[in-house]
């Protein structure tokens, strides 16, 4: 383990370690780790868990329509496939506009391959993830309690 290229992510149930991929995502591998040296991500929700297909958090409004005062990202797509525990960007439909947005795919989902940026994977915790209650959004959302650089831990 890489410290300085891992996050813990930690949930109501417990950690979830995430190991970064510089090599796939340089740019948003730095931002991740600025945003969660910042405290952004915690507290925050996932406001949209689909059974079968991802949960999706880092909108500090709750709502999927926000994210942080930073400028968005340029994308940078890899052939690295969208499959159990792949941490991806959320962004709108124009492909610059990553920011702090991601989501955790919790079944094969091959049809985003290409199209969205893989900066991580879940390595240790996923069940946490299948746990998090599920809607669009959910009606008691799963929070992120504190989400850091496993070096700063």
């Amino acid at each position: 383990m890489d410290p300085e290229n891992t996050i813990i992510m930690t949930l109501d149930g417990g950690p979830v370690t995430i190991k970064l991929r510089p090599d796939l995502a340089p740019g948003h591998v730095d931002r991740i780790k600025e945003l969660a040296r910042e405290g952004f991500y915690d507290g925050v929700v996932f406001h949209r868990v689909i059974p079968g297909f991802m949960a999706q958090g880092g909108d500090p409004t709750g709502t999927g329509t926000s994210g942080s005062d930073k400028p968005n990202l340029k994308a940078e797509f890899s052939r690295e496939p969208h499959v159990r525990g792949v941490c991806s960007m959320a962004r709108t439909n124009q492909p610059n506009s990553a920011n702090s947005q991601f989501f955790i795919c919790f079944d094969d989902a091959g049809f985003l391959d290409g199209q969205y940026t893989v900066w991580g994977e879940v390595t240790d915790g996923m069940d946490l993830i299948d746990g998090l209650p599920k809607g669009e959004p959910p009606r008691n959302p799963g929070k992120i309690v504190s989400m850091k650089v496993a070096a700063d831990a």
